[in-house]
């Protein structure tokens, strides 16, 4: 029985010894587990976390009343401003505006944002910081539309330093409004501007300016448009008076556009050209085919009506006359006059061709004709019809009592008389093929030529 409790006693301090050992393991264990927790906690520690609360207390938010500017009661303070343009995304005719899109940058400094660092670094934040502390109102004047990028978060950054020097950015998108002048379109230039001025503060209050002067304007060297060659950025400050508020500063933000001729060629000025060339194509058609002349002539008037439809179309309705106007209704009128010449040619004709009929029946003649044959006119025939026929004598008339429903008149043919006119055929068809060819058409061929390169090269030197 000892021997038996001996054993009992052994087994059970071998079994305390093991878990002991287990339990001082196991304490090892953890002891190392925490350890690397820490290590790996200052490592990468959360420092929003970290600095959770102490933002506001580092700038002191809440002790100051950030609805006053900075300085209250001081001088004006001071607020640089830097652009860069991202892209001029359109450019409208008939509204007269423009739409940008731009970064807008401005400097300033607010001592109660200052704050104590040791690095001398600062520190950034977006839009949520803005609501809560001073911020300048500027704002675009004789803007339509803007507002500020919000995909995915508001484009807005804010950054901080220790000695409270402020860096307030934002993207926005602006349509302006531009006053164009058209006079010379489309040979012309535009300027317009974007205006930059403090909605509240007067010059007493707040100074804007461009931090770097001309260098404040940056542009990217991809900006292009499609009508638009862009010749010039450059930037300008003035003040601007209101009767009822006083005086403030503004910022102008210029570039200059030059028009591209080429689409104006092709769809314009190249169409109206021909159809003016094409109008005097008639002056070569001859002037007894009527129906090819007037047709054409009044083919090339609608053509240059739909054309100085079109062109107005998409212009502004402005009260003076444009450099596209000129040219497209001096063209206008050289077509129309090749219509009114026509009319001309076909009158004088008639008039020529009714005097000469005249002339003819009055001196025509009636000569003893060996030969006679007897032709079998109708009653409808009177007896001026029967005097008037050429080459034939009347030898025996029936009177006019005694008139029946057809009368028998013996008319002699003179056998010289049929082949002199034989041999004359061929030179009285050459005559009237030279006849043809009025004499305003002519002089037309040469005159409308030489009066439309003239107009040309008076225009093309006034406007280009």
């Amino acid at each position: 029985m000892p021997y038996f409790t001996k054993l009992l006693l052994l087994i059970f301090c071998l079994v305390l010894l093991v878990e002991s050992r287990k339990h001082r393991r196991r304490r090892w264990t953890t002891h190392l587990d925490v350890q690397r927790a820490s290590h790996i906690f200052k490592k990468n520690r959360d420092l929003t976390k970290a600095w959770r609360g102490k933002t506001e207390q580092l700038l002191r938010v809440d002790e100051h009343d950030f609805t006053m500017r900075p300085a209250f009661g001081g001088p004006a303070i001071p607020v640089g401003v830097d652009v860069q343009v991202e892209s001029l995304d359109s450019i409208s005719e008939v509204d007269m505006d423009f739409t940008m899109t731009l970064y807008l940058r401005h400097y300033w400094k607010d001592e109660r944002l200052s704050f104590p660092s040791t690095n001398n670094k600062s520190m950034t934040f977006d839009g949520r910081l803005v609501k809560k502390i001073w911020v300048p109102d500027v704002f675009f004047v004789h803007s339509k539309r803007s507002f500020i990028h919000d995909t995915t978060t508001d484009n807005i950054m804010l950054r901080v330093f220790p000695d409270g020097h402020v860096l307030y950015s934002m993207r926005v998108t602006v349509t302006a409004m531009c006053n164009m002048d058209f006079s010379h379109f489309p040979l012309d230039s535009q300027t317009c501007s974007l205006e930059l001025e403090s909605y509240a503060y007067t010059d007493e209050d707040l100074m804007l300016y461009w931090k770097n002067g001309n260098e404040s304007l940056k542009t990217d060297e991809k900006i292009t448009l499609s009508q638009f060659l862009i010749q010039k950025f450059h930037t300008t400050s003035r003040l601007a008076f209101y009767s009822s508020t006083g005086w403030y500063n503004r910022l102008y933000i210029n570039f200059t556009l030059r028009r591209h001729i080429f689409f104006f060629l092709l769809q314009t000025y190249f169409p109206a050209t021909l159809m003016v060339m094409l109008s005097w194509v008639s002056f070569w058609i001859d002037r007894r085919a009527v129906p090819a002349r007037v047709s054409l002539g009044i083919t090339t008037v609608l053509t240059m009506s739909t054309i100085i439809t079109g062109v107005n179309a998409s212009m502004p309705r402005v009260s003076y006359i444009k450099a596209v106007d000129i040219y497209l209704w001096v063209s206008f009128v050289f077509v129309f006059l090749s219509v009114l010449e026509y009319a001309a040619v076909n009158y004088l004709t008639t008039v020529q061709e009714r005097k000469e009929r005249k002339l003819r029946e009055r001196f025509s003649c009636s000569c003893g004709i060996p030969h006679s044959k007897t032709m079998m006119l109708d009653g409808n025939y009177s007896e001026s019809d029967a005097n008037s026929l050429a080459g034939y004598t009347r030898n025996q008339m029936v009177p006019e009592e005694e008139k029946p429903e057809k009368m028998v008149v013996h008319l002699a043919m003179s056998n010289e008389s049929n082949s002199s006119r034989k041999r004359g055929l061929k030179g009285h068809v050459g005559l009237r093929i030279i006849q043809n060819t009025h004499a305003i058409d002519k002089y037309s061929r040469l005159i409308f030529p030489g009066t439309y390169i003239f107009f040309n090269l008076i225009y093309w030197s006034v406007f280009s």
